[in-house]
């Protein structure tokens, strides 16, 4: 077993089997995570996402796969026969953890490229997802100067203060006691009699976002005295946090972390 296992193994031992009943009674199955619903309120806050300081680039992520097809410098993705780069589109869009590129890099606030594109940050009815900007896409596909949310997963910036913020609103901070549940889809198997629960303190939370068995942040992190949860959905470009308003409303008024409400999905 690795150093990163057995750290993992000590701070975050598995939690015993039932941790996860509550979820399953008021939210339904967790195959892409556990939604719950206002408790009793709730944010929504919104993946990162980033632009080249040289701007979005006339190219689009399918243009380019496709002339790099093109030009033999890639090779065709066939699978029993079918030709999946003819009848799919490269989105630009990724699956899992993210952070920062790095330098010519800047990120792209969601209300900005909303006031750019006069899209809705997120359009009424609709998750937060791979649907919202479609003015911003050329057919489905981001421009080669942006790179989208992933899905699935929190950017590591945005983990590390949602954790510093969830400290700071929690009586025990630090010590808080928690529970942290990885969905089956992460660990690549659909297994719901051992669900992987891991039980630790808020102050070790650091770890859970590079858990060497999914390439995800957890699918929940809980307070044990059930006072907050979040649930970062396999599906969607954000992660939502239901707990008291006082946690929201510093979620929403934060000038790091990017949040907004969703009625329809409150």
């Amino acid at each position: 077993m690795s150093e990163e296992s057995n750290l993992m193994s000590s701070l975050w031992p598995l939690a015993p089997s039932g941790a996860t009943d509550w979820l399953l009674e008021r939210c339904g199955d967790g195959i892409t995570g556990f939604m719950p619903p206002a408790m009793p309120d709730a944010a929504w806050v919104l993946n990162a996402m980033y632009e080249h300081e040289q701007g979005p680039a006339d190219v689009s992520y399918h243009e380019y796969h496709q002339a790099r097809l093109a030009d033999g410098s890639v090779q065709r993705h066939v699978f029993t026969g079918l030709d999946l780069d003819a009848v799919s589109v490269a989105t630009g869009g990724g699956l899992g953890r993210a952070e920062h590129p790095g330098p010519g890099w800047r990120r792209l606030r969601w209300a900005e490229l909303a006031r750019r594109t006069g899209d809705q940050v997120v359009a009424d009815g609709l998750m937060p997802s791979y649907r919202c900007f479609p003015s911003a896409k050329k057919e489905g596909s981001w421009p080669l100067g942006i790179i989208p949310p992933t899905e699935g997963s929190l950017d590591r910036e945005t983990w590390n203060r949602l954790i510093a913020i969830l400290t700071q609103y929690s009586p025990a901070g630090l010590d808080t006691r928690c529970l942290a549940y990885y969905n089956p889809l992460m660990l690549g198997a659909i297994d719901f009699d051992n669900l992987h629960v891991r039980a630790g303190r808020l102050g070790d939370a650091d770890i859970l976002y590079d858990e060497s068995e999914a390439d995800f942040s957890p699918s929940n992190l809980w307070a044990d005295d059930r006072s907050w949860i979040l649930c970062t959905d396999y599906d969607l470009w954000a992660t939502k946090i239901a707990g008291p308003p006082a946690l929201i409303n510093a979620l929403l008024n934060d000038c790091e972390i990017e949040a907004v409400r969703l009625p329809w999905a409150h």
